[in-house]
């Protein structure tokens, strides 16, 4: 039986994957669901148990160092081994960088240790199993990581650091067998860009991006199984995605302008 490791999995993505998965791999796979709100974890672990899929429960914040190892070492004590770590956990921010105060570069600091860092300490610590299963790293990034978007200076920085990392682990290990698999979804219908930090470090309360195209939770989570199924090295979730990589080579001032009208007027620079 396979064990997979999902972080953020209390909402959104992390939750519909999670559910994906236990639907779509009755017993074949055993989740252990990590964050930090231990009520919702348990209200979906009861879910997912109902249906014949073995659950663990770890509440976990992955901005503590010491936590993301207990997690790992918590899961190969309950279930021998890893086979899949999928790193969701996450935060957004907007906030243009001309109008930064020292607040907002402390904000920038946590959200850095939030999107990159817990990557990185989480990876580190399972390594050994995954090697040792050959298995998957999964980290879910976004189109912020690609492609620099205005007032997202902060979260872009977070992901493009992820986004690195990932790369270049995939090319130190993959003759060890370790996979990588970087997903970048776009807009998707959360909450998780009002809950982020807005300027000051106060939560945004609104969304400042256009929402008019945003993907359901259940179509991004869909891609990115279907991509780890497929052994896919990357997901890159729209075709308008798959355009921006090309024309940021080949006309990087288009990409500029298409990021720019991605931010709702009011919000922009």
């Amino acid at each position: 039986m396979r064990t997979i490791i999902i972080t953020g999995a209390s909402e959104g993505i992390g939750r519909e994957l999670a559910r994906q998965i236990a639907a779509r791999d009755k017993g074949g796979a055993a989740l252990v669901l990590a964050a930090r709100n231990a009520e919702r974890l348990e209200e979906l672990a009861i879910e997912l148990r109902a249906g014949g899929t073995r659950t663990d429960v770890i509440p976990t914040d992955v901005t503590d160092k010491d936590a993301c190892r207990r997690l790992i070492a918590e899961a190969v004590n309950r279930l021998g081994r890893i086979d899949v770590l999928v790193n969701n956990a996450g935060m957004s921010a907007h906030a243009n960088f001309e109008g930064f105060t020292d607040a907002d570069l402390d904000w920038s600091e946590r959200l850095m240790v939030m999107n990159y860092w817990s990557v990185v300490w989480l990876t580190q610590a399972a390594l050994p199993h995954l090697l040792a299963s050959k298995g998957l790293v999964v980290g879910v990034s976004s189109v912020a990581g690609l492609v620099g978007v205005p007032g997202r200076t902060a979260y872009c920085a977070t992901k493009f650091a992820m986004n690195g990392f990932l790369e270049a682990l995939r090319a130190e290990l993959a003759p060890k067998g370790l996979r990588v698999m970087i997903a970048y979804p776009g807009t998707i219908d959360t909450d998780l860009r009002k809950r982020g930090f807005g300027p000051g470090g106060a939560p945004a309360g609104v969304s400042m991006i256009r929402d008019d195209r945003a993907m359901p939770v259940e179509t991004c989570a869909r891609l990115i199984r279907e991509g780890m199924q497929k052994g896919r090295r990357e997901v890159l979730m729209t075709p308008r995605m798959k355009l921006g990589r090309w024309l940021r080579l080949l006309a990087p001032q288009i990409v500029d302008r298409l990021a720019m009208k991605e931010v709702k007027a009011e919000y922009r620079p």
